[in-house]
């Protein structure tokens, strides 16, 4: 087996435990929702578990580069130039899915679980639109609703400041509905958003191996020497 096809293999290896971590990771906050609630609308961690960044993004997209780059092991289809620039041209659908993953979790990281945000709690508040990534700022990114006392203002609205974070600082435990859901919303979708960076990594690797594959050749198969 040569680099190229050592290389591809042990992409696909990594993109395949990554796409597990992509769906289960996106799963959790959606059984909490159908555990806590009386319906899948009910007391929803956040508006963005339903963009489904793990499953659709970290899990769907990433499918076929990761079946592509595995083939590279039993020197089947990868096991040619035409095979290793196939599997870089996967690999941008992988890019994609993980830039997907990657907004939707920083848009939820900079929002705030629902209980942060709605006094209704439910997904009736929510605007599913593919505008919301678009208007990502990163200025306006904190976690102020993390760190503070309370992310919950007398009015339903997020009135606090930086100058605040000094005063009002610590980290949430499980002795409220509130810090439950903020904990959960926190490593949900910063784990999502880790997957989402490794799987970009990958599958930039995967495109810089496939065209060096592609112009230098893999190596050919046993049967042809004998």
């Amino acid at each position: 087996m040569t680099c190229c096809e050592g290389w591809t293999s042990c992409n696909g290896f990594s993109l395949l435990i990554l796409v597990v971590l992509g769906v289960v990771i996106n799963c959790i906050p959606l059984g909490i929702s159908l555990v806590e609630g009386d319906s899948a609308s009910q007391n929803p961690i956040s508006c963005y578990e339903w963009w489904f960044p793990g499953i659709i993004g970290a899990g769907l997209m990433v499918i076929p580069a990761t079946t592509m780059s595995l083939a590279a092991r039993k020197r089947a289809c990868c096991n040619n130039k035409s095979g290793m620039f196939l599997s870089s041209l996967l690999s941008v659908i992988t890019i994609v899915g993980a830039v997907y993953c990657m907004l939707v979790s920083l848009q939820a990281l900079m929002a705030g679980p629902l209980i942060c945000n709605t006094q209704a709690n439910s997904t009736v508040s929510c605007k599913f639109s593919l505008r919301n990534l678009s208007n990502f700022d990163p200025e306006s990114f904190n976690l102020l609703w993390f760190f503070n006392d309370t992310c919950v203002s007398p009015t339903g609205l997020k009135t606090t400041t930086i100058n605040d974070l000094g005063n009002n600082w610590r980290i949430p435990n499980s002795g409220s509905e509130e810090d439950r859901h903020r904990i959960f919303h926190f490593s949900v979708f910063l784990s999502l958003l880790l997957v989402g960076i490794l799987e970009l990594l990958f599958g930039l690797s995967q495109i810089l191996i496939g065209f060096l594959g592609c112009l230098c050749g893999v190596s050919r198969r046993r049967n042809q020497f004998v």
